[in-house]
């Protein structure tokens, strides 16, 4: 099941993003992250009109996406950047497939124009995903992030909504 996260789902988000934070380079933020900061994060996407969607296996939450403003500059204003995290233990199995899914549906009801999707490189799954959304890689920067003592490539993928 998917459907819109709430608060009450803000303790295992914090975990499963915590993971990509503490033991991979899929995200670039290098602290973990607090149930409140993720109450906020829940709270500042929604409060919006964007989508922040979780997805449910057995009453367990196992993965979510949303969309936040691309930038903050007002010309921006219909340009979104999209993300999912999974659990581990849900990978490879199409939640995320699912989940993008149900953020583009949702996105389409809005008046968004450009979805950006931002990848930490390499990482062939996300690059798979975005792929079998037709989004197109417009864009490459050479080592720009700095983790885990090396440093890291950063992809862009974009989708028109309204194509």
């Amino acid at each position: 099941m998917i459907r819109n996260a709430t608060p009450q789902d803000a303790a295992k988000i914090a975990a499963i993003y915590n993971h990509y934070i503490v033991k991979t380079s899929i995200t670039f933020e290098e602290e973990p992250v607090s149930i409140i900061d993720i109450v906020e994060r829940v709270q500042k996407v929604q409060g919006k009109d964007l989508p922040w969607l979780v997805a449910e296996v057995d009453g367990e939450i196992a993965g979510y996406a949303y969309a936040a403003h691309w930038h903050n500059r007002s010309a921006y204003r219909f340009s979104v950047e999209a993300s999912v995290y999974l659990s581990p233990c849900y990978s490879g199995k199409g939640l995320g497939t699912a989940l993008y899914q149900a953020l583009f549906d949702a996105l389409k009801k809005t008046d968004v124009h450009t979805v950006i999707g931002c990848l930490a490189l390499p990482n062939e799954a996300s690059v798979a995903l975005h792929n079998k959304f037709d989004m197109k890689k417009i864009g490459h920067f050479e080592q720009v992030g700095f983790k885990f003592g090396q440093w890291w490539d950063v992809g862009y993928w974009q989708l028109t909504l309204d194509d």
